[in-house]
């Protein structure tokens, strides 16, 4: 899909902060605001805006359990590992890999003992044949 700067440089700020102002963009971007809301609105209706989310506190993150799961799996049972999966609030992320493994899974436990309960259920899910999972120590950066 092809987008104009106007519009990267909207996302851009809205990636930075979804909650800001349609006010706020306006002026950032040197448009008016219905400019900027007719633009969003197009943004969403052309798919490109899939919705919005919230970003957490370091501190909030810091007092949390996060994993990345690499997970080996029969081919065929894909599409019925990502529908489960999916039903897994602890699930951040899942995402196809190339390798010997098929996915990786970012998970956010809010305790060790939480975390090896979500493992249990990736694990146990069918069709899942493996997994190996790394519990990150600590961010340098994040983007």
């Amino acid at each position: 899909m092809i987008i104009d700067g106007k519009d990267k440089e909207l996302i851009a700020l809205l990636s930075t902060n979804s909650r800001e102002s349609t006010a706020k963009l306006a002026r950032t971007l040197g448009m008016s605001r219905t400019t900027v809301t007719s633009r969003i609105e197009r943004l969403e209706k052309r798919g490109i805006i899939t919705g919005y989310t919230v970003q957490f506190s370091e501190d909030y993150e810091r007092g949390r359990i996060q994993a990345h799961v690499m997970i080996s799996s029969d081919p065929k049972s894909s599409a019925h590992i990502v529908r489960f999966l999916k039903k897994i609030s602890a699930i951040r992320e899942l995402h196809a890999v190339n390798g010997v493994y098929d996915m990786l899974a970012i998970v956010s436990a809010e305790s060790t003992h939480h975390l090896d309960e979500v493992l249990d259920l990736i694990g146990n899910t069918d069709g899942i044949e493996k997994t190996t999972s790394s519990i990150l120590l600590s961010t340098k950066f994040s983007r």
